[in-house]
């Protein structure tokens, strides 16, 4: 039975994400910053009929936590196959680039950026044993930089320069891993679940987090022919994925 991390997986993309992967016979670790949170969703998998799933207490931003999380991960199984790297914040709104205070972005990248770092290379040890290991980056179509500065863009007047600077730095985070592991059996990918209506936008999304999940839940399943260091945004782009940095 193939394993699989998502961390920030007690709610929204993250929590649908574990039921697809759940309903392809997977084990999931489900990762919440509250262990409390994360027993009362594997609670509600398992009464779903999902017994193959654990919460790990894990805080992206603590590197204790994260450590804790890998020897608690590492006595129940040698091998990870699958890293979703999920958990984010939006840094609250307005995010004027000539406003927004240093602080603030700095606290949204040590989630969505740094996070991501700590995470990986915390877990890589256990990726490397596995036969098809695969990442996830979670990310946004709405970081790309090639999309923001294009004024056709549907979303071009819809600048968060706190958030998409973090997203747009873990997008080269993804293109360096994926070339540092380009010879060996990893696929690296970046994410957009799509603008979907979660917690995370105050429900204005315009599309389900059941379509957010199986699109992450897809790359994270993907075959050895599947892409590797790539943007993919099956919202933008319905017919290839493919999304420009």
């Amino acid at each position: 039975m193939k394993t699989a991390l998502i961390t920030g997986a007690n709610k929204g993309i993250g929590f649908e994400t574990a039921k697809k992967l759940l309903e392809n016979g997977y084990f999931v670790f489900i990762g919440s910053r509250n262990i409390d949170t994360g027993e009362s969703v594997v609670q509600e998998l398992k009464n779903a009929g999902f017994e193959n799933t654990k919460a790990i207490q894990l805080d992206v931003t603590d590197i204790v936590s994260i450590k804790n999380a890998r020897k608690v991960i590492g006595e129940a199984t040698d091998i990870l196959d699958v890293l979703i790297n999920n958990a984010g914040i939006n840094g609250g709104m307005p995010q004027a680039a000539l406003e927004a205070p240093v602080e603030a972005f700095q606290n949204v990248m040590d989630t969505n950026l740094y996070g991501v770092i700590r995470v990986t290379q915390a877990f890589m040890d256990l990726l490397k044993k596995s036969d098809e290991p695969r990442i996830v980056n979670v990310s946004s179509s709405g970081c790309s930089l090639t999309l923001h500065s294009d004024p056709s863009w549907i979303y071009y007047s819809h600048k968060a320069a706190v958030y998409t600077a973090s997203k747009a730095a873990m997008n080269m985070y993804t293109i360096n891993l994926a070339y540092e592991l380009r010879d060996t059996p990893f696929k690296v990918n970046a994410v957009c679940p799509g603008f979907v209506a979660t917690d995370f936008n105050n429900h204005r999304g315009t599309g389900t987090v059941e379509e957010g999940g199986k699109r992450i839940a897809t790359y994270a399943m993907i075959g050895q022919d599947g892409p590797t260091g790539k943007f993919i945004s099956e919202e933008y782009n319905p017919e290839y994925g493919e999304t420009p940095w």
